[in-house]
């Protein structure tokens, strides 16, 4: 009998390793360590609103989680170098959506390819047809993220859009890393917050298809493509997203754990 039970609690203790290997949360090979200067954090405070907004200590927070983005992912220019300013835009996008989240790490994501302007579908930069702003690959391109250096910038330097390509395509890798990008961030929902979230958004796509809808037409193409579309409107214009959309911003604040608006 002892020797039963003996077995039995090894089979356990072994079952709940493997279970523990399995299940605990990745964590990404440091390729470098990368610093924040004054220089960064003056970039930071001139172009990036989600920073401005945060006290002392959150700041230093956002800071961090920047760098080690930054020490973990490559961001490698294509035909153009990418430089300070752009490696801060794309980190400090990394961190937004998943701010609140502590210890999150995008572990779907190697490399971010930074291309001068848009490409096409076969991530040609010459030609016609170059409609391509920003991607997540699959494929050969598994773990790659493809922007327009172009648009990453002025996601940032217009004060007016609702549109932010890099925060877009980060968005796109919250939504993907239960395993499909189709619109409901497993992630962050709550089991409550699925039908309504699925109701809401194919509402909020008819207005679209309607044209009564501020949101970007592109919205319309899909699920997870209106996910996206509609954070990016939520972390660049808080307050009027909030005021022509209350139901969708009730619900992505509850998604990112964040209220823009305090």
């Amino acid at each position: 009998m002892s020797t039963t039970i003996s077995i039995l609690a090894i089979s356990i203790a072994v079952i709940a390793l493997i279970l523990v290997v399995l299940f605990s949360p990745k964590k990404k090979k440091l390729l470098d360590i990368k610093t924040l200067n004054e220089n960064d954090r003056a970039l930071l405070e001139t172009y990036v609103p989600f920073y401005i907004g945060l006290n002392k200590e959150k700041r230093l927070e956002f800071e961090t989680r920047m760098q080690h983005f930054l020490s973990t992912t490559r961001i490698t220019g294509i035909n153009t170098v990418a430089e300070r300013l752009d490696e801060i835009l794309i980190s400090a996008s990394a961190i937004i959506p998943i701010f609140e989240f502590a210890n999150w790490e995008y572990i779907n994501l190697n490399e971010v390819l930074l291309y001068p302007d848009s490409f096409n579908e076969k991530f040609e930069q010459q030609g016609t047809e170059r409609s391509t702003l920003g991607v997540v690959g699959d494929g050969a391109y598994q773990n790659v993220m493809i922007l327009s250096q172009h648009e990453l910038r002025q996601g940032f330097l217009n004060e007016t859009a609702k549109t932010n390509t890099a925060i877009h395509e980060f968005v796109h890798l919250v939504d993907k890393t239960d395993g499909a990008i189709d619109g409901v961030p497993e992630a962050l929902i709550s089991k409550q917050y699925v039908l309504p979230w699925l109701q809401l958004m194919q509402r909020s796509i008819e207005k679209i298809k309607e044209n009564e809808s501020d949101i970007n037409p592109y919205g319309a193409t899909n699920q997870a493509e209106f996910f996206a579309v509609a954070s990016e409107y939520f972390f660049e214009r808080p307050d009027l997203f909030q005021e022509k959309h209350p139901e969708l911003y009730a619900l992505l604040s509850k998604f990112f754990r964040t209220d823009l608006k305090n």
